[in-house]
């Protein structure tokens, strides 16, 4: 499987959050807690907006693993952005390329998501054929995460996230129950567009990947008053990560199964989470 987060918030560099913290993402590539496999080193991505107003997000992606990457460590200490995505690939079966690393981009639309589609080679045929035609051409790579991104498109993901997402979920559901698989799907996912994030945690078999989301800023410096960092970002500043980034008291909440959340300016929300028939 894979290892994930996201930040939005105050405009930082993205070595900050990467690198810095004791069980940064690049730990986790090396030492995951929490994931099925410990090294995570099939590929990776990071993905980010401009302060500048560009909608359209920035990507880098590799097919090496991230902790020894000279050219992220280089654009780690150099970007600056208020929303960021990055993931750590370990492949469930399709090849290391760059076109399967995360995160997915369309548009002002960015996409990450770990775990799998069992037995995404019965479904892969009948599922790319319910993606629009005018968004199929756009799949680059082989992966169920793109497919799973690109059914999300056509079902609605710029009017609707949540809805869009629940009924890829459905198809790919039903879909696996046409092909005999018992458990289709196992996804945690981030996505957003530029404002919001939205982060899903679902699974058939209803025992999902790990996924936590940071505790509310000015909660965490009643906390911890010594805390520098926390004096250094807005009350809106918020990660989801797949695993703790680190053992601060109360820092951390377990997104709960069959759920989404969905953070950015405003009031913060958490929803059950079901799959819908498409």
């Amino acid at each position: 499987m894979c290892r994930w987060l996201a930040y939005t918030g105050t405009p930082l560099l993205l070595d900050t959050i990467l690198y810095r913290p004791e069980h940064s993402l690049i730990d986790q590539s090396l030492r995951s807690r929490l994931g099925v496999e410990t090294t995570n080193g099939d590929g990776f991505g990071v993905g980010w907006y401009s302060e500048s107003g560009i909608e359209t997000p920035a990507l880098f992606r590799d097919i090496g693993p991230a902790w020894n990457n000279r050219n992220l460590r280089e654009l780690a200490d150099h970007v600056h952005s208020p929303l960021f995505f990055a993931h750590i690939r370990a492949s469930t079966g399709t090849a290391v390329q760059q076109t399967n690393c995360h995160p997915f981009r369309h548009g002002r639309w960015m996409w990450m998501h770990n775990g799998a589609i069992a037995d995404f080679h019965l479904m892969r045929r009948d599922l790319c054929l319910l993606v629009a035609p005018e968004l199929y051409s756009d799949m680059e790579g082989s992966t169920d995460s793109e497919v799973m991104f690109h059914l999300a498109l056509t079902f609605g993901l710029d009017k609707d996230p949540p809805s869009a997402v629940a009924r890829m979920a459905g198809v790919v559901e039903r879909c696996g129950h046409e092909h005999g698989v018992e458990f289709p799907l196992q996804m945690t996912i981030g996505v957003t567009d530029g404002a919001h994030v939205w982060a899903f945690r679902y699974s058939s078999q209803r025992a999902s990947r790990s996924l936590f989301y940071s505790t509310r800023v000015d909660a965490l410096r009643t906390l911890h008053p010594d805390a520098e960092f926390l004096r250094e970002v807005s009350d809106e500043t918020r990660l989801i990560v797949s695993e703790p980034l680190g053992d601060l008291p109360g820092a951390w909440n377990e997104v709960p199964e069959g759920s989404y959340g969905v953070v950015g300016p405003g009031a913060d929300e958490l929803h059950p989470f079901a799959p819908q028939p498409a």
